[in-house]
């Protein structure tokens, strides 16, 4: 019966009895597995579902594509199980349902439910990541069902074949194994169980600790057409009757044997490529180790030809010449040579086989050699040939250069001479050899200039004699090198900073260091017209130096230098100016800062504002090795240069005026840090007050302050501020702050020497002897005056004068026969040291007019100074009276009025 006839009659079931329907219950055709498709010769469940149904006793009628139920009726059949199905049973299925008795219920049909079967037995396939197991690590198994499809669980075999189900493993479809071995896989599902064909194979091999090496005996690799060869595999570690062996070559060569553990080959054009081998364990399947790395042959089908060379071609008197064979292209040769006095002579072979291919030989004649290996022997053609001949003549060249310099610049000029030790210039003739393109002349002197840079090169010459034509040897090669410009100088400069009074040491550098330079120094001259600085020469540097190295003695400012080299003609560019600096605050220009302090926050506002007799300035700093302008990244506005907010800084500040003076510079860092320390941004005098303190951004010290010095702790309490009375020396240093967990930068804090102004040097520091020797002085003489004083009662002159003083002649001096002398105590061994001074003090009365005045008296004193630099110095002291005035016709006599002595201390020359 056709398919239309099935709708029909289905159609007309459904509607030929309208009435006794069951109200209400719909039926649903259902399938009992999970999953949506079915295969081939697969059993599956249709099972009739009512709606509603409740529990009462339905029997059931279907329509199926093979049948057609029309008034037939079973209890309890409401499932239709169909085993093994095929395509037959593709096709839609009805079910109704009835119930009752007498007047029964039917249901109407249900809406078909439509069955294909997959004309197919579904296959597994089984893969692996990996078909080798690494040494003590694991491979990884997928399993899945072609076509793909659900609900299957699978099993996993191992061996030649596959067994039954109870021999496989159960799994989830992915598993890792460390067993070598073949593997298969199968799907299965339902009930009763529903197998899928077995998978592929997939073999999976364990590869063993064990390392194989390939190796050739000879050893080369580059060999040629003929050569015999033994390919070797070598396992590390391994017992040759364990292994089993397997080779692989991307060479064409047939007579690879690719299951022994070695083989000879004779090589050919075919032999060329690479060959690795691996072994395979005899006992343990599937075990192998891995692939050897691969060795690269080469096969040249053209017999090799060594190369014959002579360092020179005549054999000097008393000496000889070295032969070198060499085959470049390959290595292990052995190296013979063979040689014949003329042409008439038979070859001669030299029976020193040389391995390295250099051989020394002092007879003349034609010379060749062959290269010679492996075993049979390989030979090489014979070499080229050359000729020797024996020098008679003892001279010997040598090439000079005038002036002596091997490195040389555009446009200098050299001169080469061929100097021949023991000859004549009227006996020679001259010849030049050159590594670059220039060929100089056949004359005694080769004169360059300009010189260029294809100038460079090496230079050998020889004499020949003009009488015999017998020629010297090629002489040394002597190399001359010209650089392209002249070198450019680096000057540093030491100390960067000052203390009043240092040598400041300059040092210019040349890039390419040769002789005959001289070098010149020069102080910097600000320019404010083009922001630039004019050169003047030093003192003492006019005509150069030889030492790259200068002292200028003395220094107390700020100062700016540049140096530059000359030779000859040439002359370098001027160096990089470099500065020392200065913290102290000259006289004629200075910089100050507000606010007043080293360390600022990026917020802040910070201005340096420069003074002094000049009426244009520029603030300069120091960035990084370079000079720049406070213009260039802040604002300059008259004398003050503004610096821009918000930008972090650390550099050196200073002033230049356009009449060529420089300020004190100064340090100024700008920072993002919460904390600073406000410290003096010029250096302290010693013996004043200075105060340090830690400031936060925001908000105010809570804690203990720390403070710092070189990094040793000297103040932890809750003070703000580290206060120091009298600053000496032993405070200069590095400090910092720290407080509330944060920690300051660290600033130096100068101090500068009080210093005692001498005659021609204004800081000479030896403040503790001079006062020393002045109370020493004082004292003697103000004992003497007291006791003068109380004899005349009038007011004496004490004058001290230099000792030499004492030496004139009485004739010249009268009143120096009057005076009394008291000897100097010194020790004897002291008696001609310059370190005495002798003060001369003289004693004069100055009583009333017309009273004869006493006598003169002089008194020496010892007194010691640590210097040779000569000074004068001066002690004023006040003598007056203390007695009653006397009464004079009835007027009171004035006292005696205070008179200023004054002690003149000079050096003993």
């Amino acid at each position: 019966m056709d398919q239309t006839l099935r709708c029909v009659l289905g159609f007309f079931l459904l509607n030929l009895i309208p009435h006794g329907l069951a109200q209400g219950n719909s039926p649903r055709v259902t399938i009992t597995s999970n999953w949506p498709e079915t295969f081939w010769n697969e059993t599956l469940t249709l099972r009739c579902e009512i709606e509603g149904g409740g529990d009462s006793e339905w029997t059931f009628s279907w329509s199926t594509p093979s049948t057609l139920r029309t008034s037939k009726y079973t209890t309890h059949n409401e499932s239709i199980i169909i085993s093994q199905a095929t395509d037959s049973d593709n096709g839609d299925y009805w079910c109704s349902g009835r119930r009752g008795s007498p007047n029964p219920t039917n249901t109407p049909w249900s809406e078909p439910f439509k069955l294909t079967v997959t004309k197919i037995i579904p296959k597994a396939e089984l893969r692996a990541d990996s078909t080798s197991i690494p040494a003590g690590g694991a491979v990884t198994l997928t399993c899945d069902v072609n076509p793909p499809s659900s609900g299957w669980t699978y099993i996993l075999y191992r061996g030649d074949h596959p067994g039954t189900q109870d021999d496989g493993k159960n799994f989830n479809g992915r598993i890792s194994v460390s067993k070598g071995g073949v593997y298969w896989c199968r799907g299965e599902r339902g009930e009763p169980v529903y197998d899928t064909e077995y998978s592929d194979s997939v073999t999976i091999n364990i590869i063993l600790s064990d390392r194989a090496v390939v190796t050739l005996q000879p050893h080369w690799t580059e060999i040629y057409s003929g050569e015999k060869i033994t390919f070797r595999c070598e396992i590390e570690g391994g017992d040759d009757s364990e292994w089993e062996y397997e080779w692989e070559t991307t060479s064409s060569d047939r007579s690879v044997k690719k299951n022994s553990k070695s083989f000879e080959i004779t090589a050919t054009s075919y032999s060329e490529g690479e060959y690795k081998c691996k072994g395979k364990h005899k006992t343990e399947v599937l075990s192998s180790t891995p692939w050897s790395t691969p060795i690269t042959l080469t096969v040249s089908e053209q017999k090799p030809k060594p190369e014959l060379k002579a360092d020179v071609t005549d054999i000097p008197v008393g000496g000889y010449v070295t032969l070198t064979c060499d085959v470049s292209s390959s290595s292990g040769w052995q190296y013979y040579f063979w040689y014949r006095a003329d042409k008439s002579s038979n070859p001669s072979s030299i029976h020193d086989v040389s391995s390295a291919g250099q051989i020394n030989v002092s007879k003349e004649g034609l010379y060749w050699c062959r290269g010679e290996r492996g075993n049979p022997v390989y030979y090489t053609e014979d070499s080229n040939t050359i000729q020797l001949k024996e020098n008679t003549v003892a001279n010997k060249a040598v090439v000079t250069l005038h002036p002596n310099w091997s490195e040389i610049y555009n446009d200098e000029s050299i001169t080469l001479r061929c100097e021949i030790k023991d000859g004549d210039d009227a006996e020679w003739e001259y010849e030049w050899k050159t590594s670059n393109s220039f060929k100089p002349p056949k004359k005694k002197e080769y004169s360059i200039g300009p010189a260029y840079t294809l100038h460079s090169g090496n230079y050998s010459c020889k004499g020949r004699k003009k009488s015999d034509q017998s020629p010297t040897d090629w002489s040394d090669p002597i190399t001359l090198t010209v650089l392209y410009s002249s070198p450019q100088p680096v000057l540093t400069v030491s100390p960067l900073w000052l203390s009043p009074g240092d040598s400041v040491t300059l040092n210019c550098e040349v890039k390419h260091p040769s002789a005959g330079w001289r070098f010149y120094w020069y102080e910097a001259i600000p320019k404010l017209s083009d922001n630039s600085y004019s050169y003047q020469l030093l003192s003492g540097s006019r005509d150069g130096t030889e030492k790259y190295s200068f002292i200028v003695h003395g220094q107390t400012h700020t100062a700016g230098y540049v140096c530059r080299a000359g030779r000859g003609e040439m002359n370098t560019p001027y160096s990089e100016p470099k500065f020392v600096w200065s913290g102290d605050l000259p006289s004629s220009a200075s910089l100050t800062v507000s606010p007043e302090r080293v360390q600022h926050f990026t917020s802040d506002s910070v201005s340096l504002e420069c003074k002094g007799n000049s009426t244009q300035w520029r603030v300069k700093f120091q960035r990084d090795s370079s000079l720049a302008d406070c213009s260039l990244r802040d604002t300059m506005t008259g004398s003050t240069c503004t610096i821009d907010r918000h930008i972090s800084r650390n550099n050196v500040y200073w002033c230049e005026s356009g009449s060529g003076e420089f300020s004190n510079a100064v340090n100024i860092t700008k920072q993002k840090s919460d904390i600073i320390l406000v410290s003096p941004v010029h250096p302290v005098t010693e013996g004043s007050s200075v105060s340090l303190s830690c400031r936060l951004r925001s908000p105010d010290i809570v804690s203990n302050v720390f403070f710092y010095q070189n990094n040793k702790l000297i103040q932890n309490d809750t003070r703000k501020e580290l206060n120091i009375s009298a600053v000496s020396k032993s405070d200069e240093g590095f400090y910092k702050c720290q407080t509330s967990g944060r920690e300051s930068s660290q600033s130096w804090m100068s101090v500068t020497v009080v210093a005692v102004s001498r005659l021609g040097n204004p800081s000479y520091p030896v403040i503790l002897v001079i006062v020393g020797l002045i109370c020493g002085v004082v004292l003697i003489i103000l004992l003497l005056l007291l006791y003068r004083c109380r004899q005349s009662k009038d007011s004496y002159l004490v004058r001290s004068i230099q000792s030499e003083s004492t030496n004139q002649d009485s004739s010249t001096n009268p009143a120096a026969q009057r005076h009394e002398y008291s000897p100097p105590l010194q020790d004897a061994n002291h008696s001609q040291s310059h370190d005495v001074t002798y003060s001369l003090i003289e004693l004069k009365n100055i009583g009333k007019k017309g009273k004869k005045p006493e006598p003169d008296s002089t008194i020496y004193s010892d007194v010691r100074l640590e210097t040779e630099d000569p000074s004068v110095l001066y002690s004023q002291i006040s003598c007056h009276n203390p007695g009653k005035a006397k009464k004079n016709k009835g007027k009171p006599t004035p006292a005696i009025t205070e008179e200023s002595v004054y002690s003149e201390v000079k050096r003993d020359q």
